[in-house]
């Protein structure tokens, strides 16, 4: 078998021969931080591409529908602006634009024949992350040794995108293993943020945060098992939503940690416009996946729980704001668009009270151990076909590097050592949800609180890296409670300047201390600041129309 080295270098070959050459550019210098202007500034994209680009999910939908745009046209449109985004960021790993078109074209036909749409999504291109299997195409994931492993078939998401007339056209970028809050891996390198390159896209969706913050695609698929979706939605400043076990089909996707089955990985929608979470629960939903994935749970899309049937129809709803997890304190940018979402709210009539966590560092710890209870030897199997390097860190320079605390330190765990982890989180969910029953006495409103507003990390997109803390999202991965990420605001040097003159709170460790010393509004320039709004197991209809009523407050509080 040839070196893991020669077998990379012919996979980038194979890359680059499928991009369009006529779409190749000639990126700004590695001196341009911020590059979300490049596409629309490159020559590349006449104006009605651009215009198409800079559209929302429903009203794409609608001009799709109605004959006034092509689905040729729209994803010839969004292709372009991914490559574009690839030669950027780095954020593609099979790049298919042939086939997509081909896929468009049939869309198109069949409209012009019946003048009906083929499904909900009708001509929507739609990026996937590199884990959903496509027939005829590699799925590497990042690992050298699946290099050359074709799919004989999709994955039933896939299917059902298809069958709902989605067009699939490019793959995006992931960490090796997955199992990291950043995305770079041995085959295709390193995803880096539009907003300032000198950041991270957040992992392991990175490829897709990266290239839906530059509109290469209107919605994006990620997968999240502690946070994947939502840190590079967060990173990248775009809306993800994290759906509970089995609300999205995952069968017949590539996964690692394969066979662990009590924190489950989900698929999630990436988008631009927070129309486009709905748009893509709503039709995956109403195509009854549990009839094509065993895992799949047999709940339809429920208008009335989306119209807030359990939340006082969404009248004067009270919003639990979470400032820290008694962990890590966020840095100011994410305190102060914590401010600003109470304000909103409190401006749109909505209550605000905080939110007490409990056992969150613990919670944390838990998941860690469950899925480090084997994940040393899966990525030591996984790579030993061709002694590819199992990657130890995402540091520039390797000299800067620390362990990360979510990577496996030791060999694992016995079964019975494991079974009383989970019996432990099984006991702390009961707790949570008693906890939150317990909130209706504060509320005023006669019910607990609605959702929960919390950091979705405590910084902003890190430098590269320095992602080390993730328990901000992955505590919810361990209770399965869905939560979306939305955009507040972005660093502003000014607003959110270092307190030098003594320390801005009392430090809980020594951890949270570096964490806050990384802070330089600086060296953060220019990064989106984002939240996560959370809600109940199962309830991702009312999550997503919290969602749109904290987004459209923040809206009118601007």
């Amino acid at each position: 078998m040839p070196h893991w080295t020669a077998l990379v270098a012919e996979k980038k070959q194979r890359q680059l021969k499928s991009i369009p050459q006529e779409w190749l550019v000639t990126p700004p210098p590695p001196s341009t931080l911020d590059v979300t202007g490049f596409p629309e500034s490159c020559g590349l994209l006449n104006a009605r591409e651009i215009e198409i680009t800079n559209t929302s999910v429903d009203v794409l939908l609608k001009r799709l529908a109605s004959g006034e745009w092509t689905a040729v046209d729209v994803t010839t449109a969004f292709s372009k602006r991914a490559i574009v985004a690839h030669q950027l960021v780095n954020c593609l790993t099979e790049i298919f634009i042939d086939r997509a078109l081909a896929r468009a074209a049939e869309l198109d036909d069949y409209l012009k024949k019946t003048g009906k749409v083929v499904g909900p999504l009708h001509g929507l291109p739609i990026s996937l992350k590199d884990q959903l299997c496509m027939e005829g195409l590699e799925t590497t994931m990042g690992y050298v040794s699946w290099i050359g492993q074709y799919a004989e078939k999709n994955a039933v998401l896939v299917d059902i995108l298809i069958e709902c007339g989605a067009v699939p056209f490019v793959r995006t970028n992931i960490p090796q293993t997955l199992m990291w809050p950043e995305s770079f891996n041995s085959v295709f390198g390193r995803t880096t943020n539009p907003h300032n390159v000198s950041l991270t896209s957040g992992g392991s969706s990175g490829g897709e945060g990266a290239l839906i913050a530059l509109k290469g695609s209107p919605l994006g698929v990620g997968s999240d098992i502690g946070g994947s979706v939502r840190i590079p939605s967060a990173f990248c400043g775009i809306y993800g939503l994290r759906p509970s076990y089995g609300r999205v089909p995952y069968c017949g996707a590539r996964n690692s940690l394969e066979g662990q089955d009590s924190i489950l990985s989900v698929f999630g929608p990436m988008t631009n416009s927070l129309s486009g979470l709905k748009v893509f629960m709503k039709a995956v939903v109403d195509s009854k996946p549990w009839l094509k994935d065993p895992l799949a749970v047999r709940k339809k899309w429920d208008e009335d729980e989306y119209e807030l049937a359990d939340h006082g129809s969404g009248k004067d709803l009270c919003f639990a704001i979470m400032w820290d997890d008694g962990v890590v304190v966020p840095h100011p940018p994410i305190r102060r668009s914590l401010e600003m979402t109470k304000a909103a709210l409190q401006k749109a009539g909505h209550k605000v009270v905080d939110w007490k966590p409990i056992k969150h560092k613990l919670l944390g710890e838990i998941a860690r151990d469950i899925w480090n209870a084997g994940s040393a030897e899966d990525y030591m199997i996984t790579t030993s076909a061709t002694g590819e390097p199992i990657i130890a860190t995402m540091e520039l320079d390797h000299a800067d590097a620390t362990a990360a605390s979510f990577r496996p330190q030791h060999g694992g765990i016995t079964a019975y050592q494991l079974w009383q982890v989970q019996k432990q989180r099984q006991n702390i969910r009961k707790e949570y949800i008693d906890h939150w029953n317990a909130t209706a006495s504060e509320t005023g409103t006669g019910r607990a609180v609605d959702a929960i507003i919390c950091p979705a990390a405590p910084y902003a997109a890190p430098p590269h890296g320095k992602n080390r803390y993730t328990n901000y999202t992955t505590v919810w991965n361990a209770l399965d409670y869905p939560s979306t990420v939305f955009p507040v605001t972005t660093v502003d040097p000014t607003l959110d300047a270092r307190d030098e003159k003594d320390s801005p709170h009392r430090f809980y460790d020594q951890f949270d201390q570096d964490v806050y010393e990384m802070y330089d509004p600086k060296k953060f320039k220019n990064a989106p600041v984002c939240l996560q709004l959370v809600g109940r197991t199962l309830e991702e209809e009312a999550v997503i129309k919290m969602t749109e009523i904290v987004d459209a407050a923040l809206a009118a509080a601007k």
